[in-house]
């Protein structure tokens, strides 16, 4: 039975650039119509959702690092690959009829938004979905930090991460099939265990601001909307006892 209103009324969802590209590289345009169709399914619900994106799926600066490219070099132009995803999120957006709005760390106003949180928050008044691309506009930091910054930053009461797979699990179930996934944990747990859910800047600014995050498969239809709404989907990862968490884990 359906809850009577949603869980979260504002969230920010994180979308890794790998998520864009189906299974071909660069940006697959079905693979980013069925996003953007969950989203429009969760905004059609009168929910704030904000969204930050990475550029995995065009650059990998690691490579390039590991071949001698200056690290922030790459950094940087990992930040531009995200403004290339942040722009066709919002273009499949709005052939839905979802007014979205493309907000960058770093300026290029020809094509987006400078990021500025009072407009930011604006524009969530207002639904609008909101992009925020370009990551922090400094290098070092992954979009997983941007996405626990601005989550904190425009009020969200929660972190959606979107993955290909349905939780957090003890192992890589791929290759430990008897890895068990986890329905709660604790923020401290996880750094204990050094799960593989955000890198420990981003765990540590949810910790401190009491942010939970809910990692799901989105590759499921309605994934984001059932998470919205409550269900007991995912693993949730908040301010939760070490104890009960561990109790609740495995499934």
């Amino acid at each position: 039975m359906q809850a009577a209103a949603p869980k979260y009324r504002r969230v920010l969802l994180k979308i890794s650039g790998e998520a864009f590209s189906g299974t071909e590289t660069g940006v697959d345009v079905h693979t980013t119509e069925d996003m953007a169709r969950q989203i429009a399914e969760v905004h059609r619900d009168g929910v704030s959702v904000a969204v930050v994106v990475g550029g995995g799926n065009i650059w990998r600066g690691k490579v390039h690092e590991e071949a001698g490219m200056d690290r922030a070099t790459a950094d940087y132009m990992g930040m531009l690959a995200t403004v290339i995803n942040a722009l066709a999120l919002q273009d499949a957006l709005e052939r839905m009829g979802v007014p979205s709005r493309v907000q960058t760390a770093i300026a290029m106003h020809q094509i987006a938004e400078p990021y500025i949180r009072r407009r930011a928050i604006r524009h969530l008044e207002k639904g609008r979905v909101v992009i925020f691309a370009a990551g922090t506009g400094n290098p070092y930091f992954t979009t997983d930090t941007t996405a626990a910054l601005r989550a904190v930053e425009v009020g969200a009461e929660a972190i959606l991460k979107a993955t290909k797979v349905d939780g957090i699990y003890s192992a890589d179930p791929k290759k430990h099939p008897e890895a068990t996934r986890f329905q709660q944990l604790a923020y401290l747990e996880v750094l204990q265990r050094g799960l593989e859910v955000m890198d420990n800047t981003a765990l540590t600014l949810c910790m401190d601001n009491n942010l939970p995050i809910v990692v799901f498969d989105m590759a499921v239809p309605g994934n984001i909307r059932r998470v919205v709404w409550g269900e007991s989907i995912g693993t949730l990862v908040g301010k939760i006892s070490s104890l009960t968490a561990g109790a609740a884990g495995g499934v």
